[in-house]
């Protein structure tokens, strides 16, 4: 029986190496990469609970840095480069990438963990490869900073907001309306923004581990040569 992969590694995104914590249990149906919110890192509490809940699904999980050590300095003082959705966007595109030609994670599904801000550089990198991302899961995201990229969107998205998320809630139905695949928005009760009530994240991780193994499962592959 194959035993499970853990790893930590700087993966190249051109110009930056972002550290990654990867973990690929046995016959990994797919792989999701995390994109943490403004402020937040690959350390972030509640993506790593959700990425533990998605591991016991049998799903690949990659919680990675989207700004080097020196930029979360810089970012500390003038908190401008968590906002920058197109440079953050631009990353994920290149992880999406190397996932799919690493040797751990290579052929698989690949899907998109986006919380708060870093949902709008989820789906565009989706939009950006519709080929190799499967699917996008919001978790309390904002969507709207996809902009445009929405109408290219065509790929299954779940997008998960609090019930007292009240401004939220109405930007994901706006972005829902944009979006050209299968869209759908659960709004878990008594909910605020970042799920901290009692029960609330165990509902997000419930509702992103089915909707990922449900779109995972009639997913095909994705070579690595591509």
């Amino acid at each position: 029986m194959t035993d499970t992969i853990h790893e930590n590694l700087r993966i190249p995104t051109g110009g930056a190496e972002l550290e990654a914590d990867i973990h690929v249990p046995p016959r990994a149906l797919g792989v999701v990469l995390f994109a943490h919110g403004s402020g937040s890192s690959r350390l972030s509490p509640r993506n790593i609970f959700v990425a533990e809940q998605l591991q016991q699904a049998g799903l690949a999980t990659v919680l990675v840095d989207l700004l080097t050590p020196t930029e979360e300095q810089i970012d500390r003082r003038t908190p401008k480069l968590r906002f920058d959705i197109p440079m953050l966007a631009a990353r994920l595109v290149a992880l999406t990438e190397w996932i799919t030609q690493h040797d751990s994670t290579a052929e698989k599904p690949t899907g998109l963990f986006g919380a708060s801000t870093g949902a709008g550089g989820a789906l565009i990198a989706a939009a950006a490869r519709p080929v190799l991302v499967s699917t996008v899961v919001s978790r309390g995201g904002r969507p709207d900073l996809a902009s445009d990229f929405l109408y290219l969107v065509r790929q299954p998205v779940l997008l998960v907001v609090g019930q007292h998320d009240g401004p939220v809630i109405e930007l994901n139905r706006r972005a829902r309306e944009k979006l050209r695949g299968e869209a759908r928005l659960e709004i878990v009760p008594g909910a605020t923004h970042l799920f901290e009530e009692p029960g609330t994240l165990e509902q997000v991780a419930m509702l992103a581990r089915h909707w990922f193994v449900d779109q995972m499962q009639t997913e095909e592959p994705h070579l690595s040569t591509r």
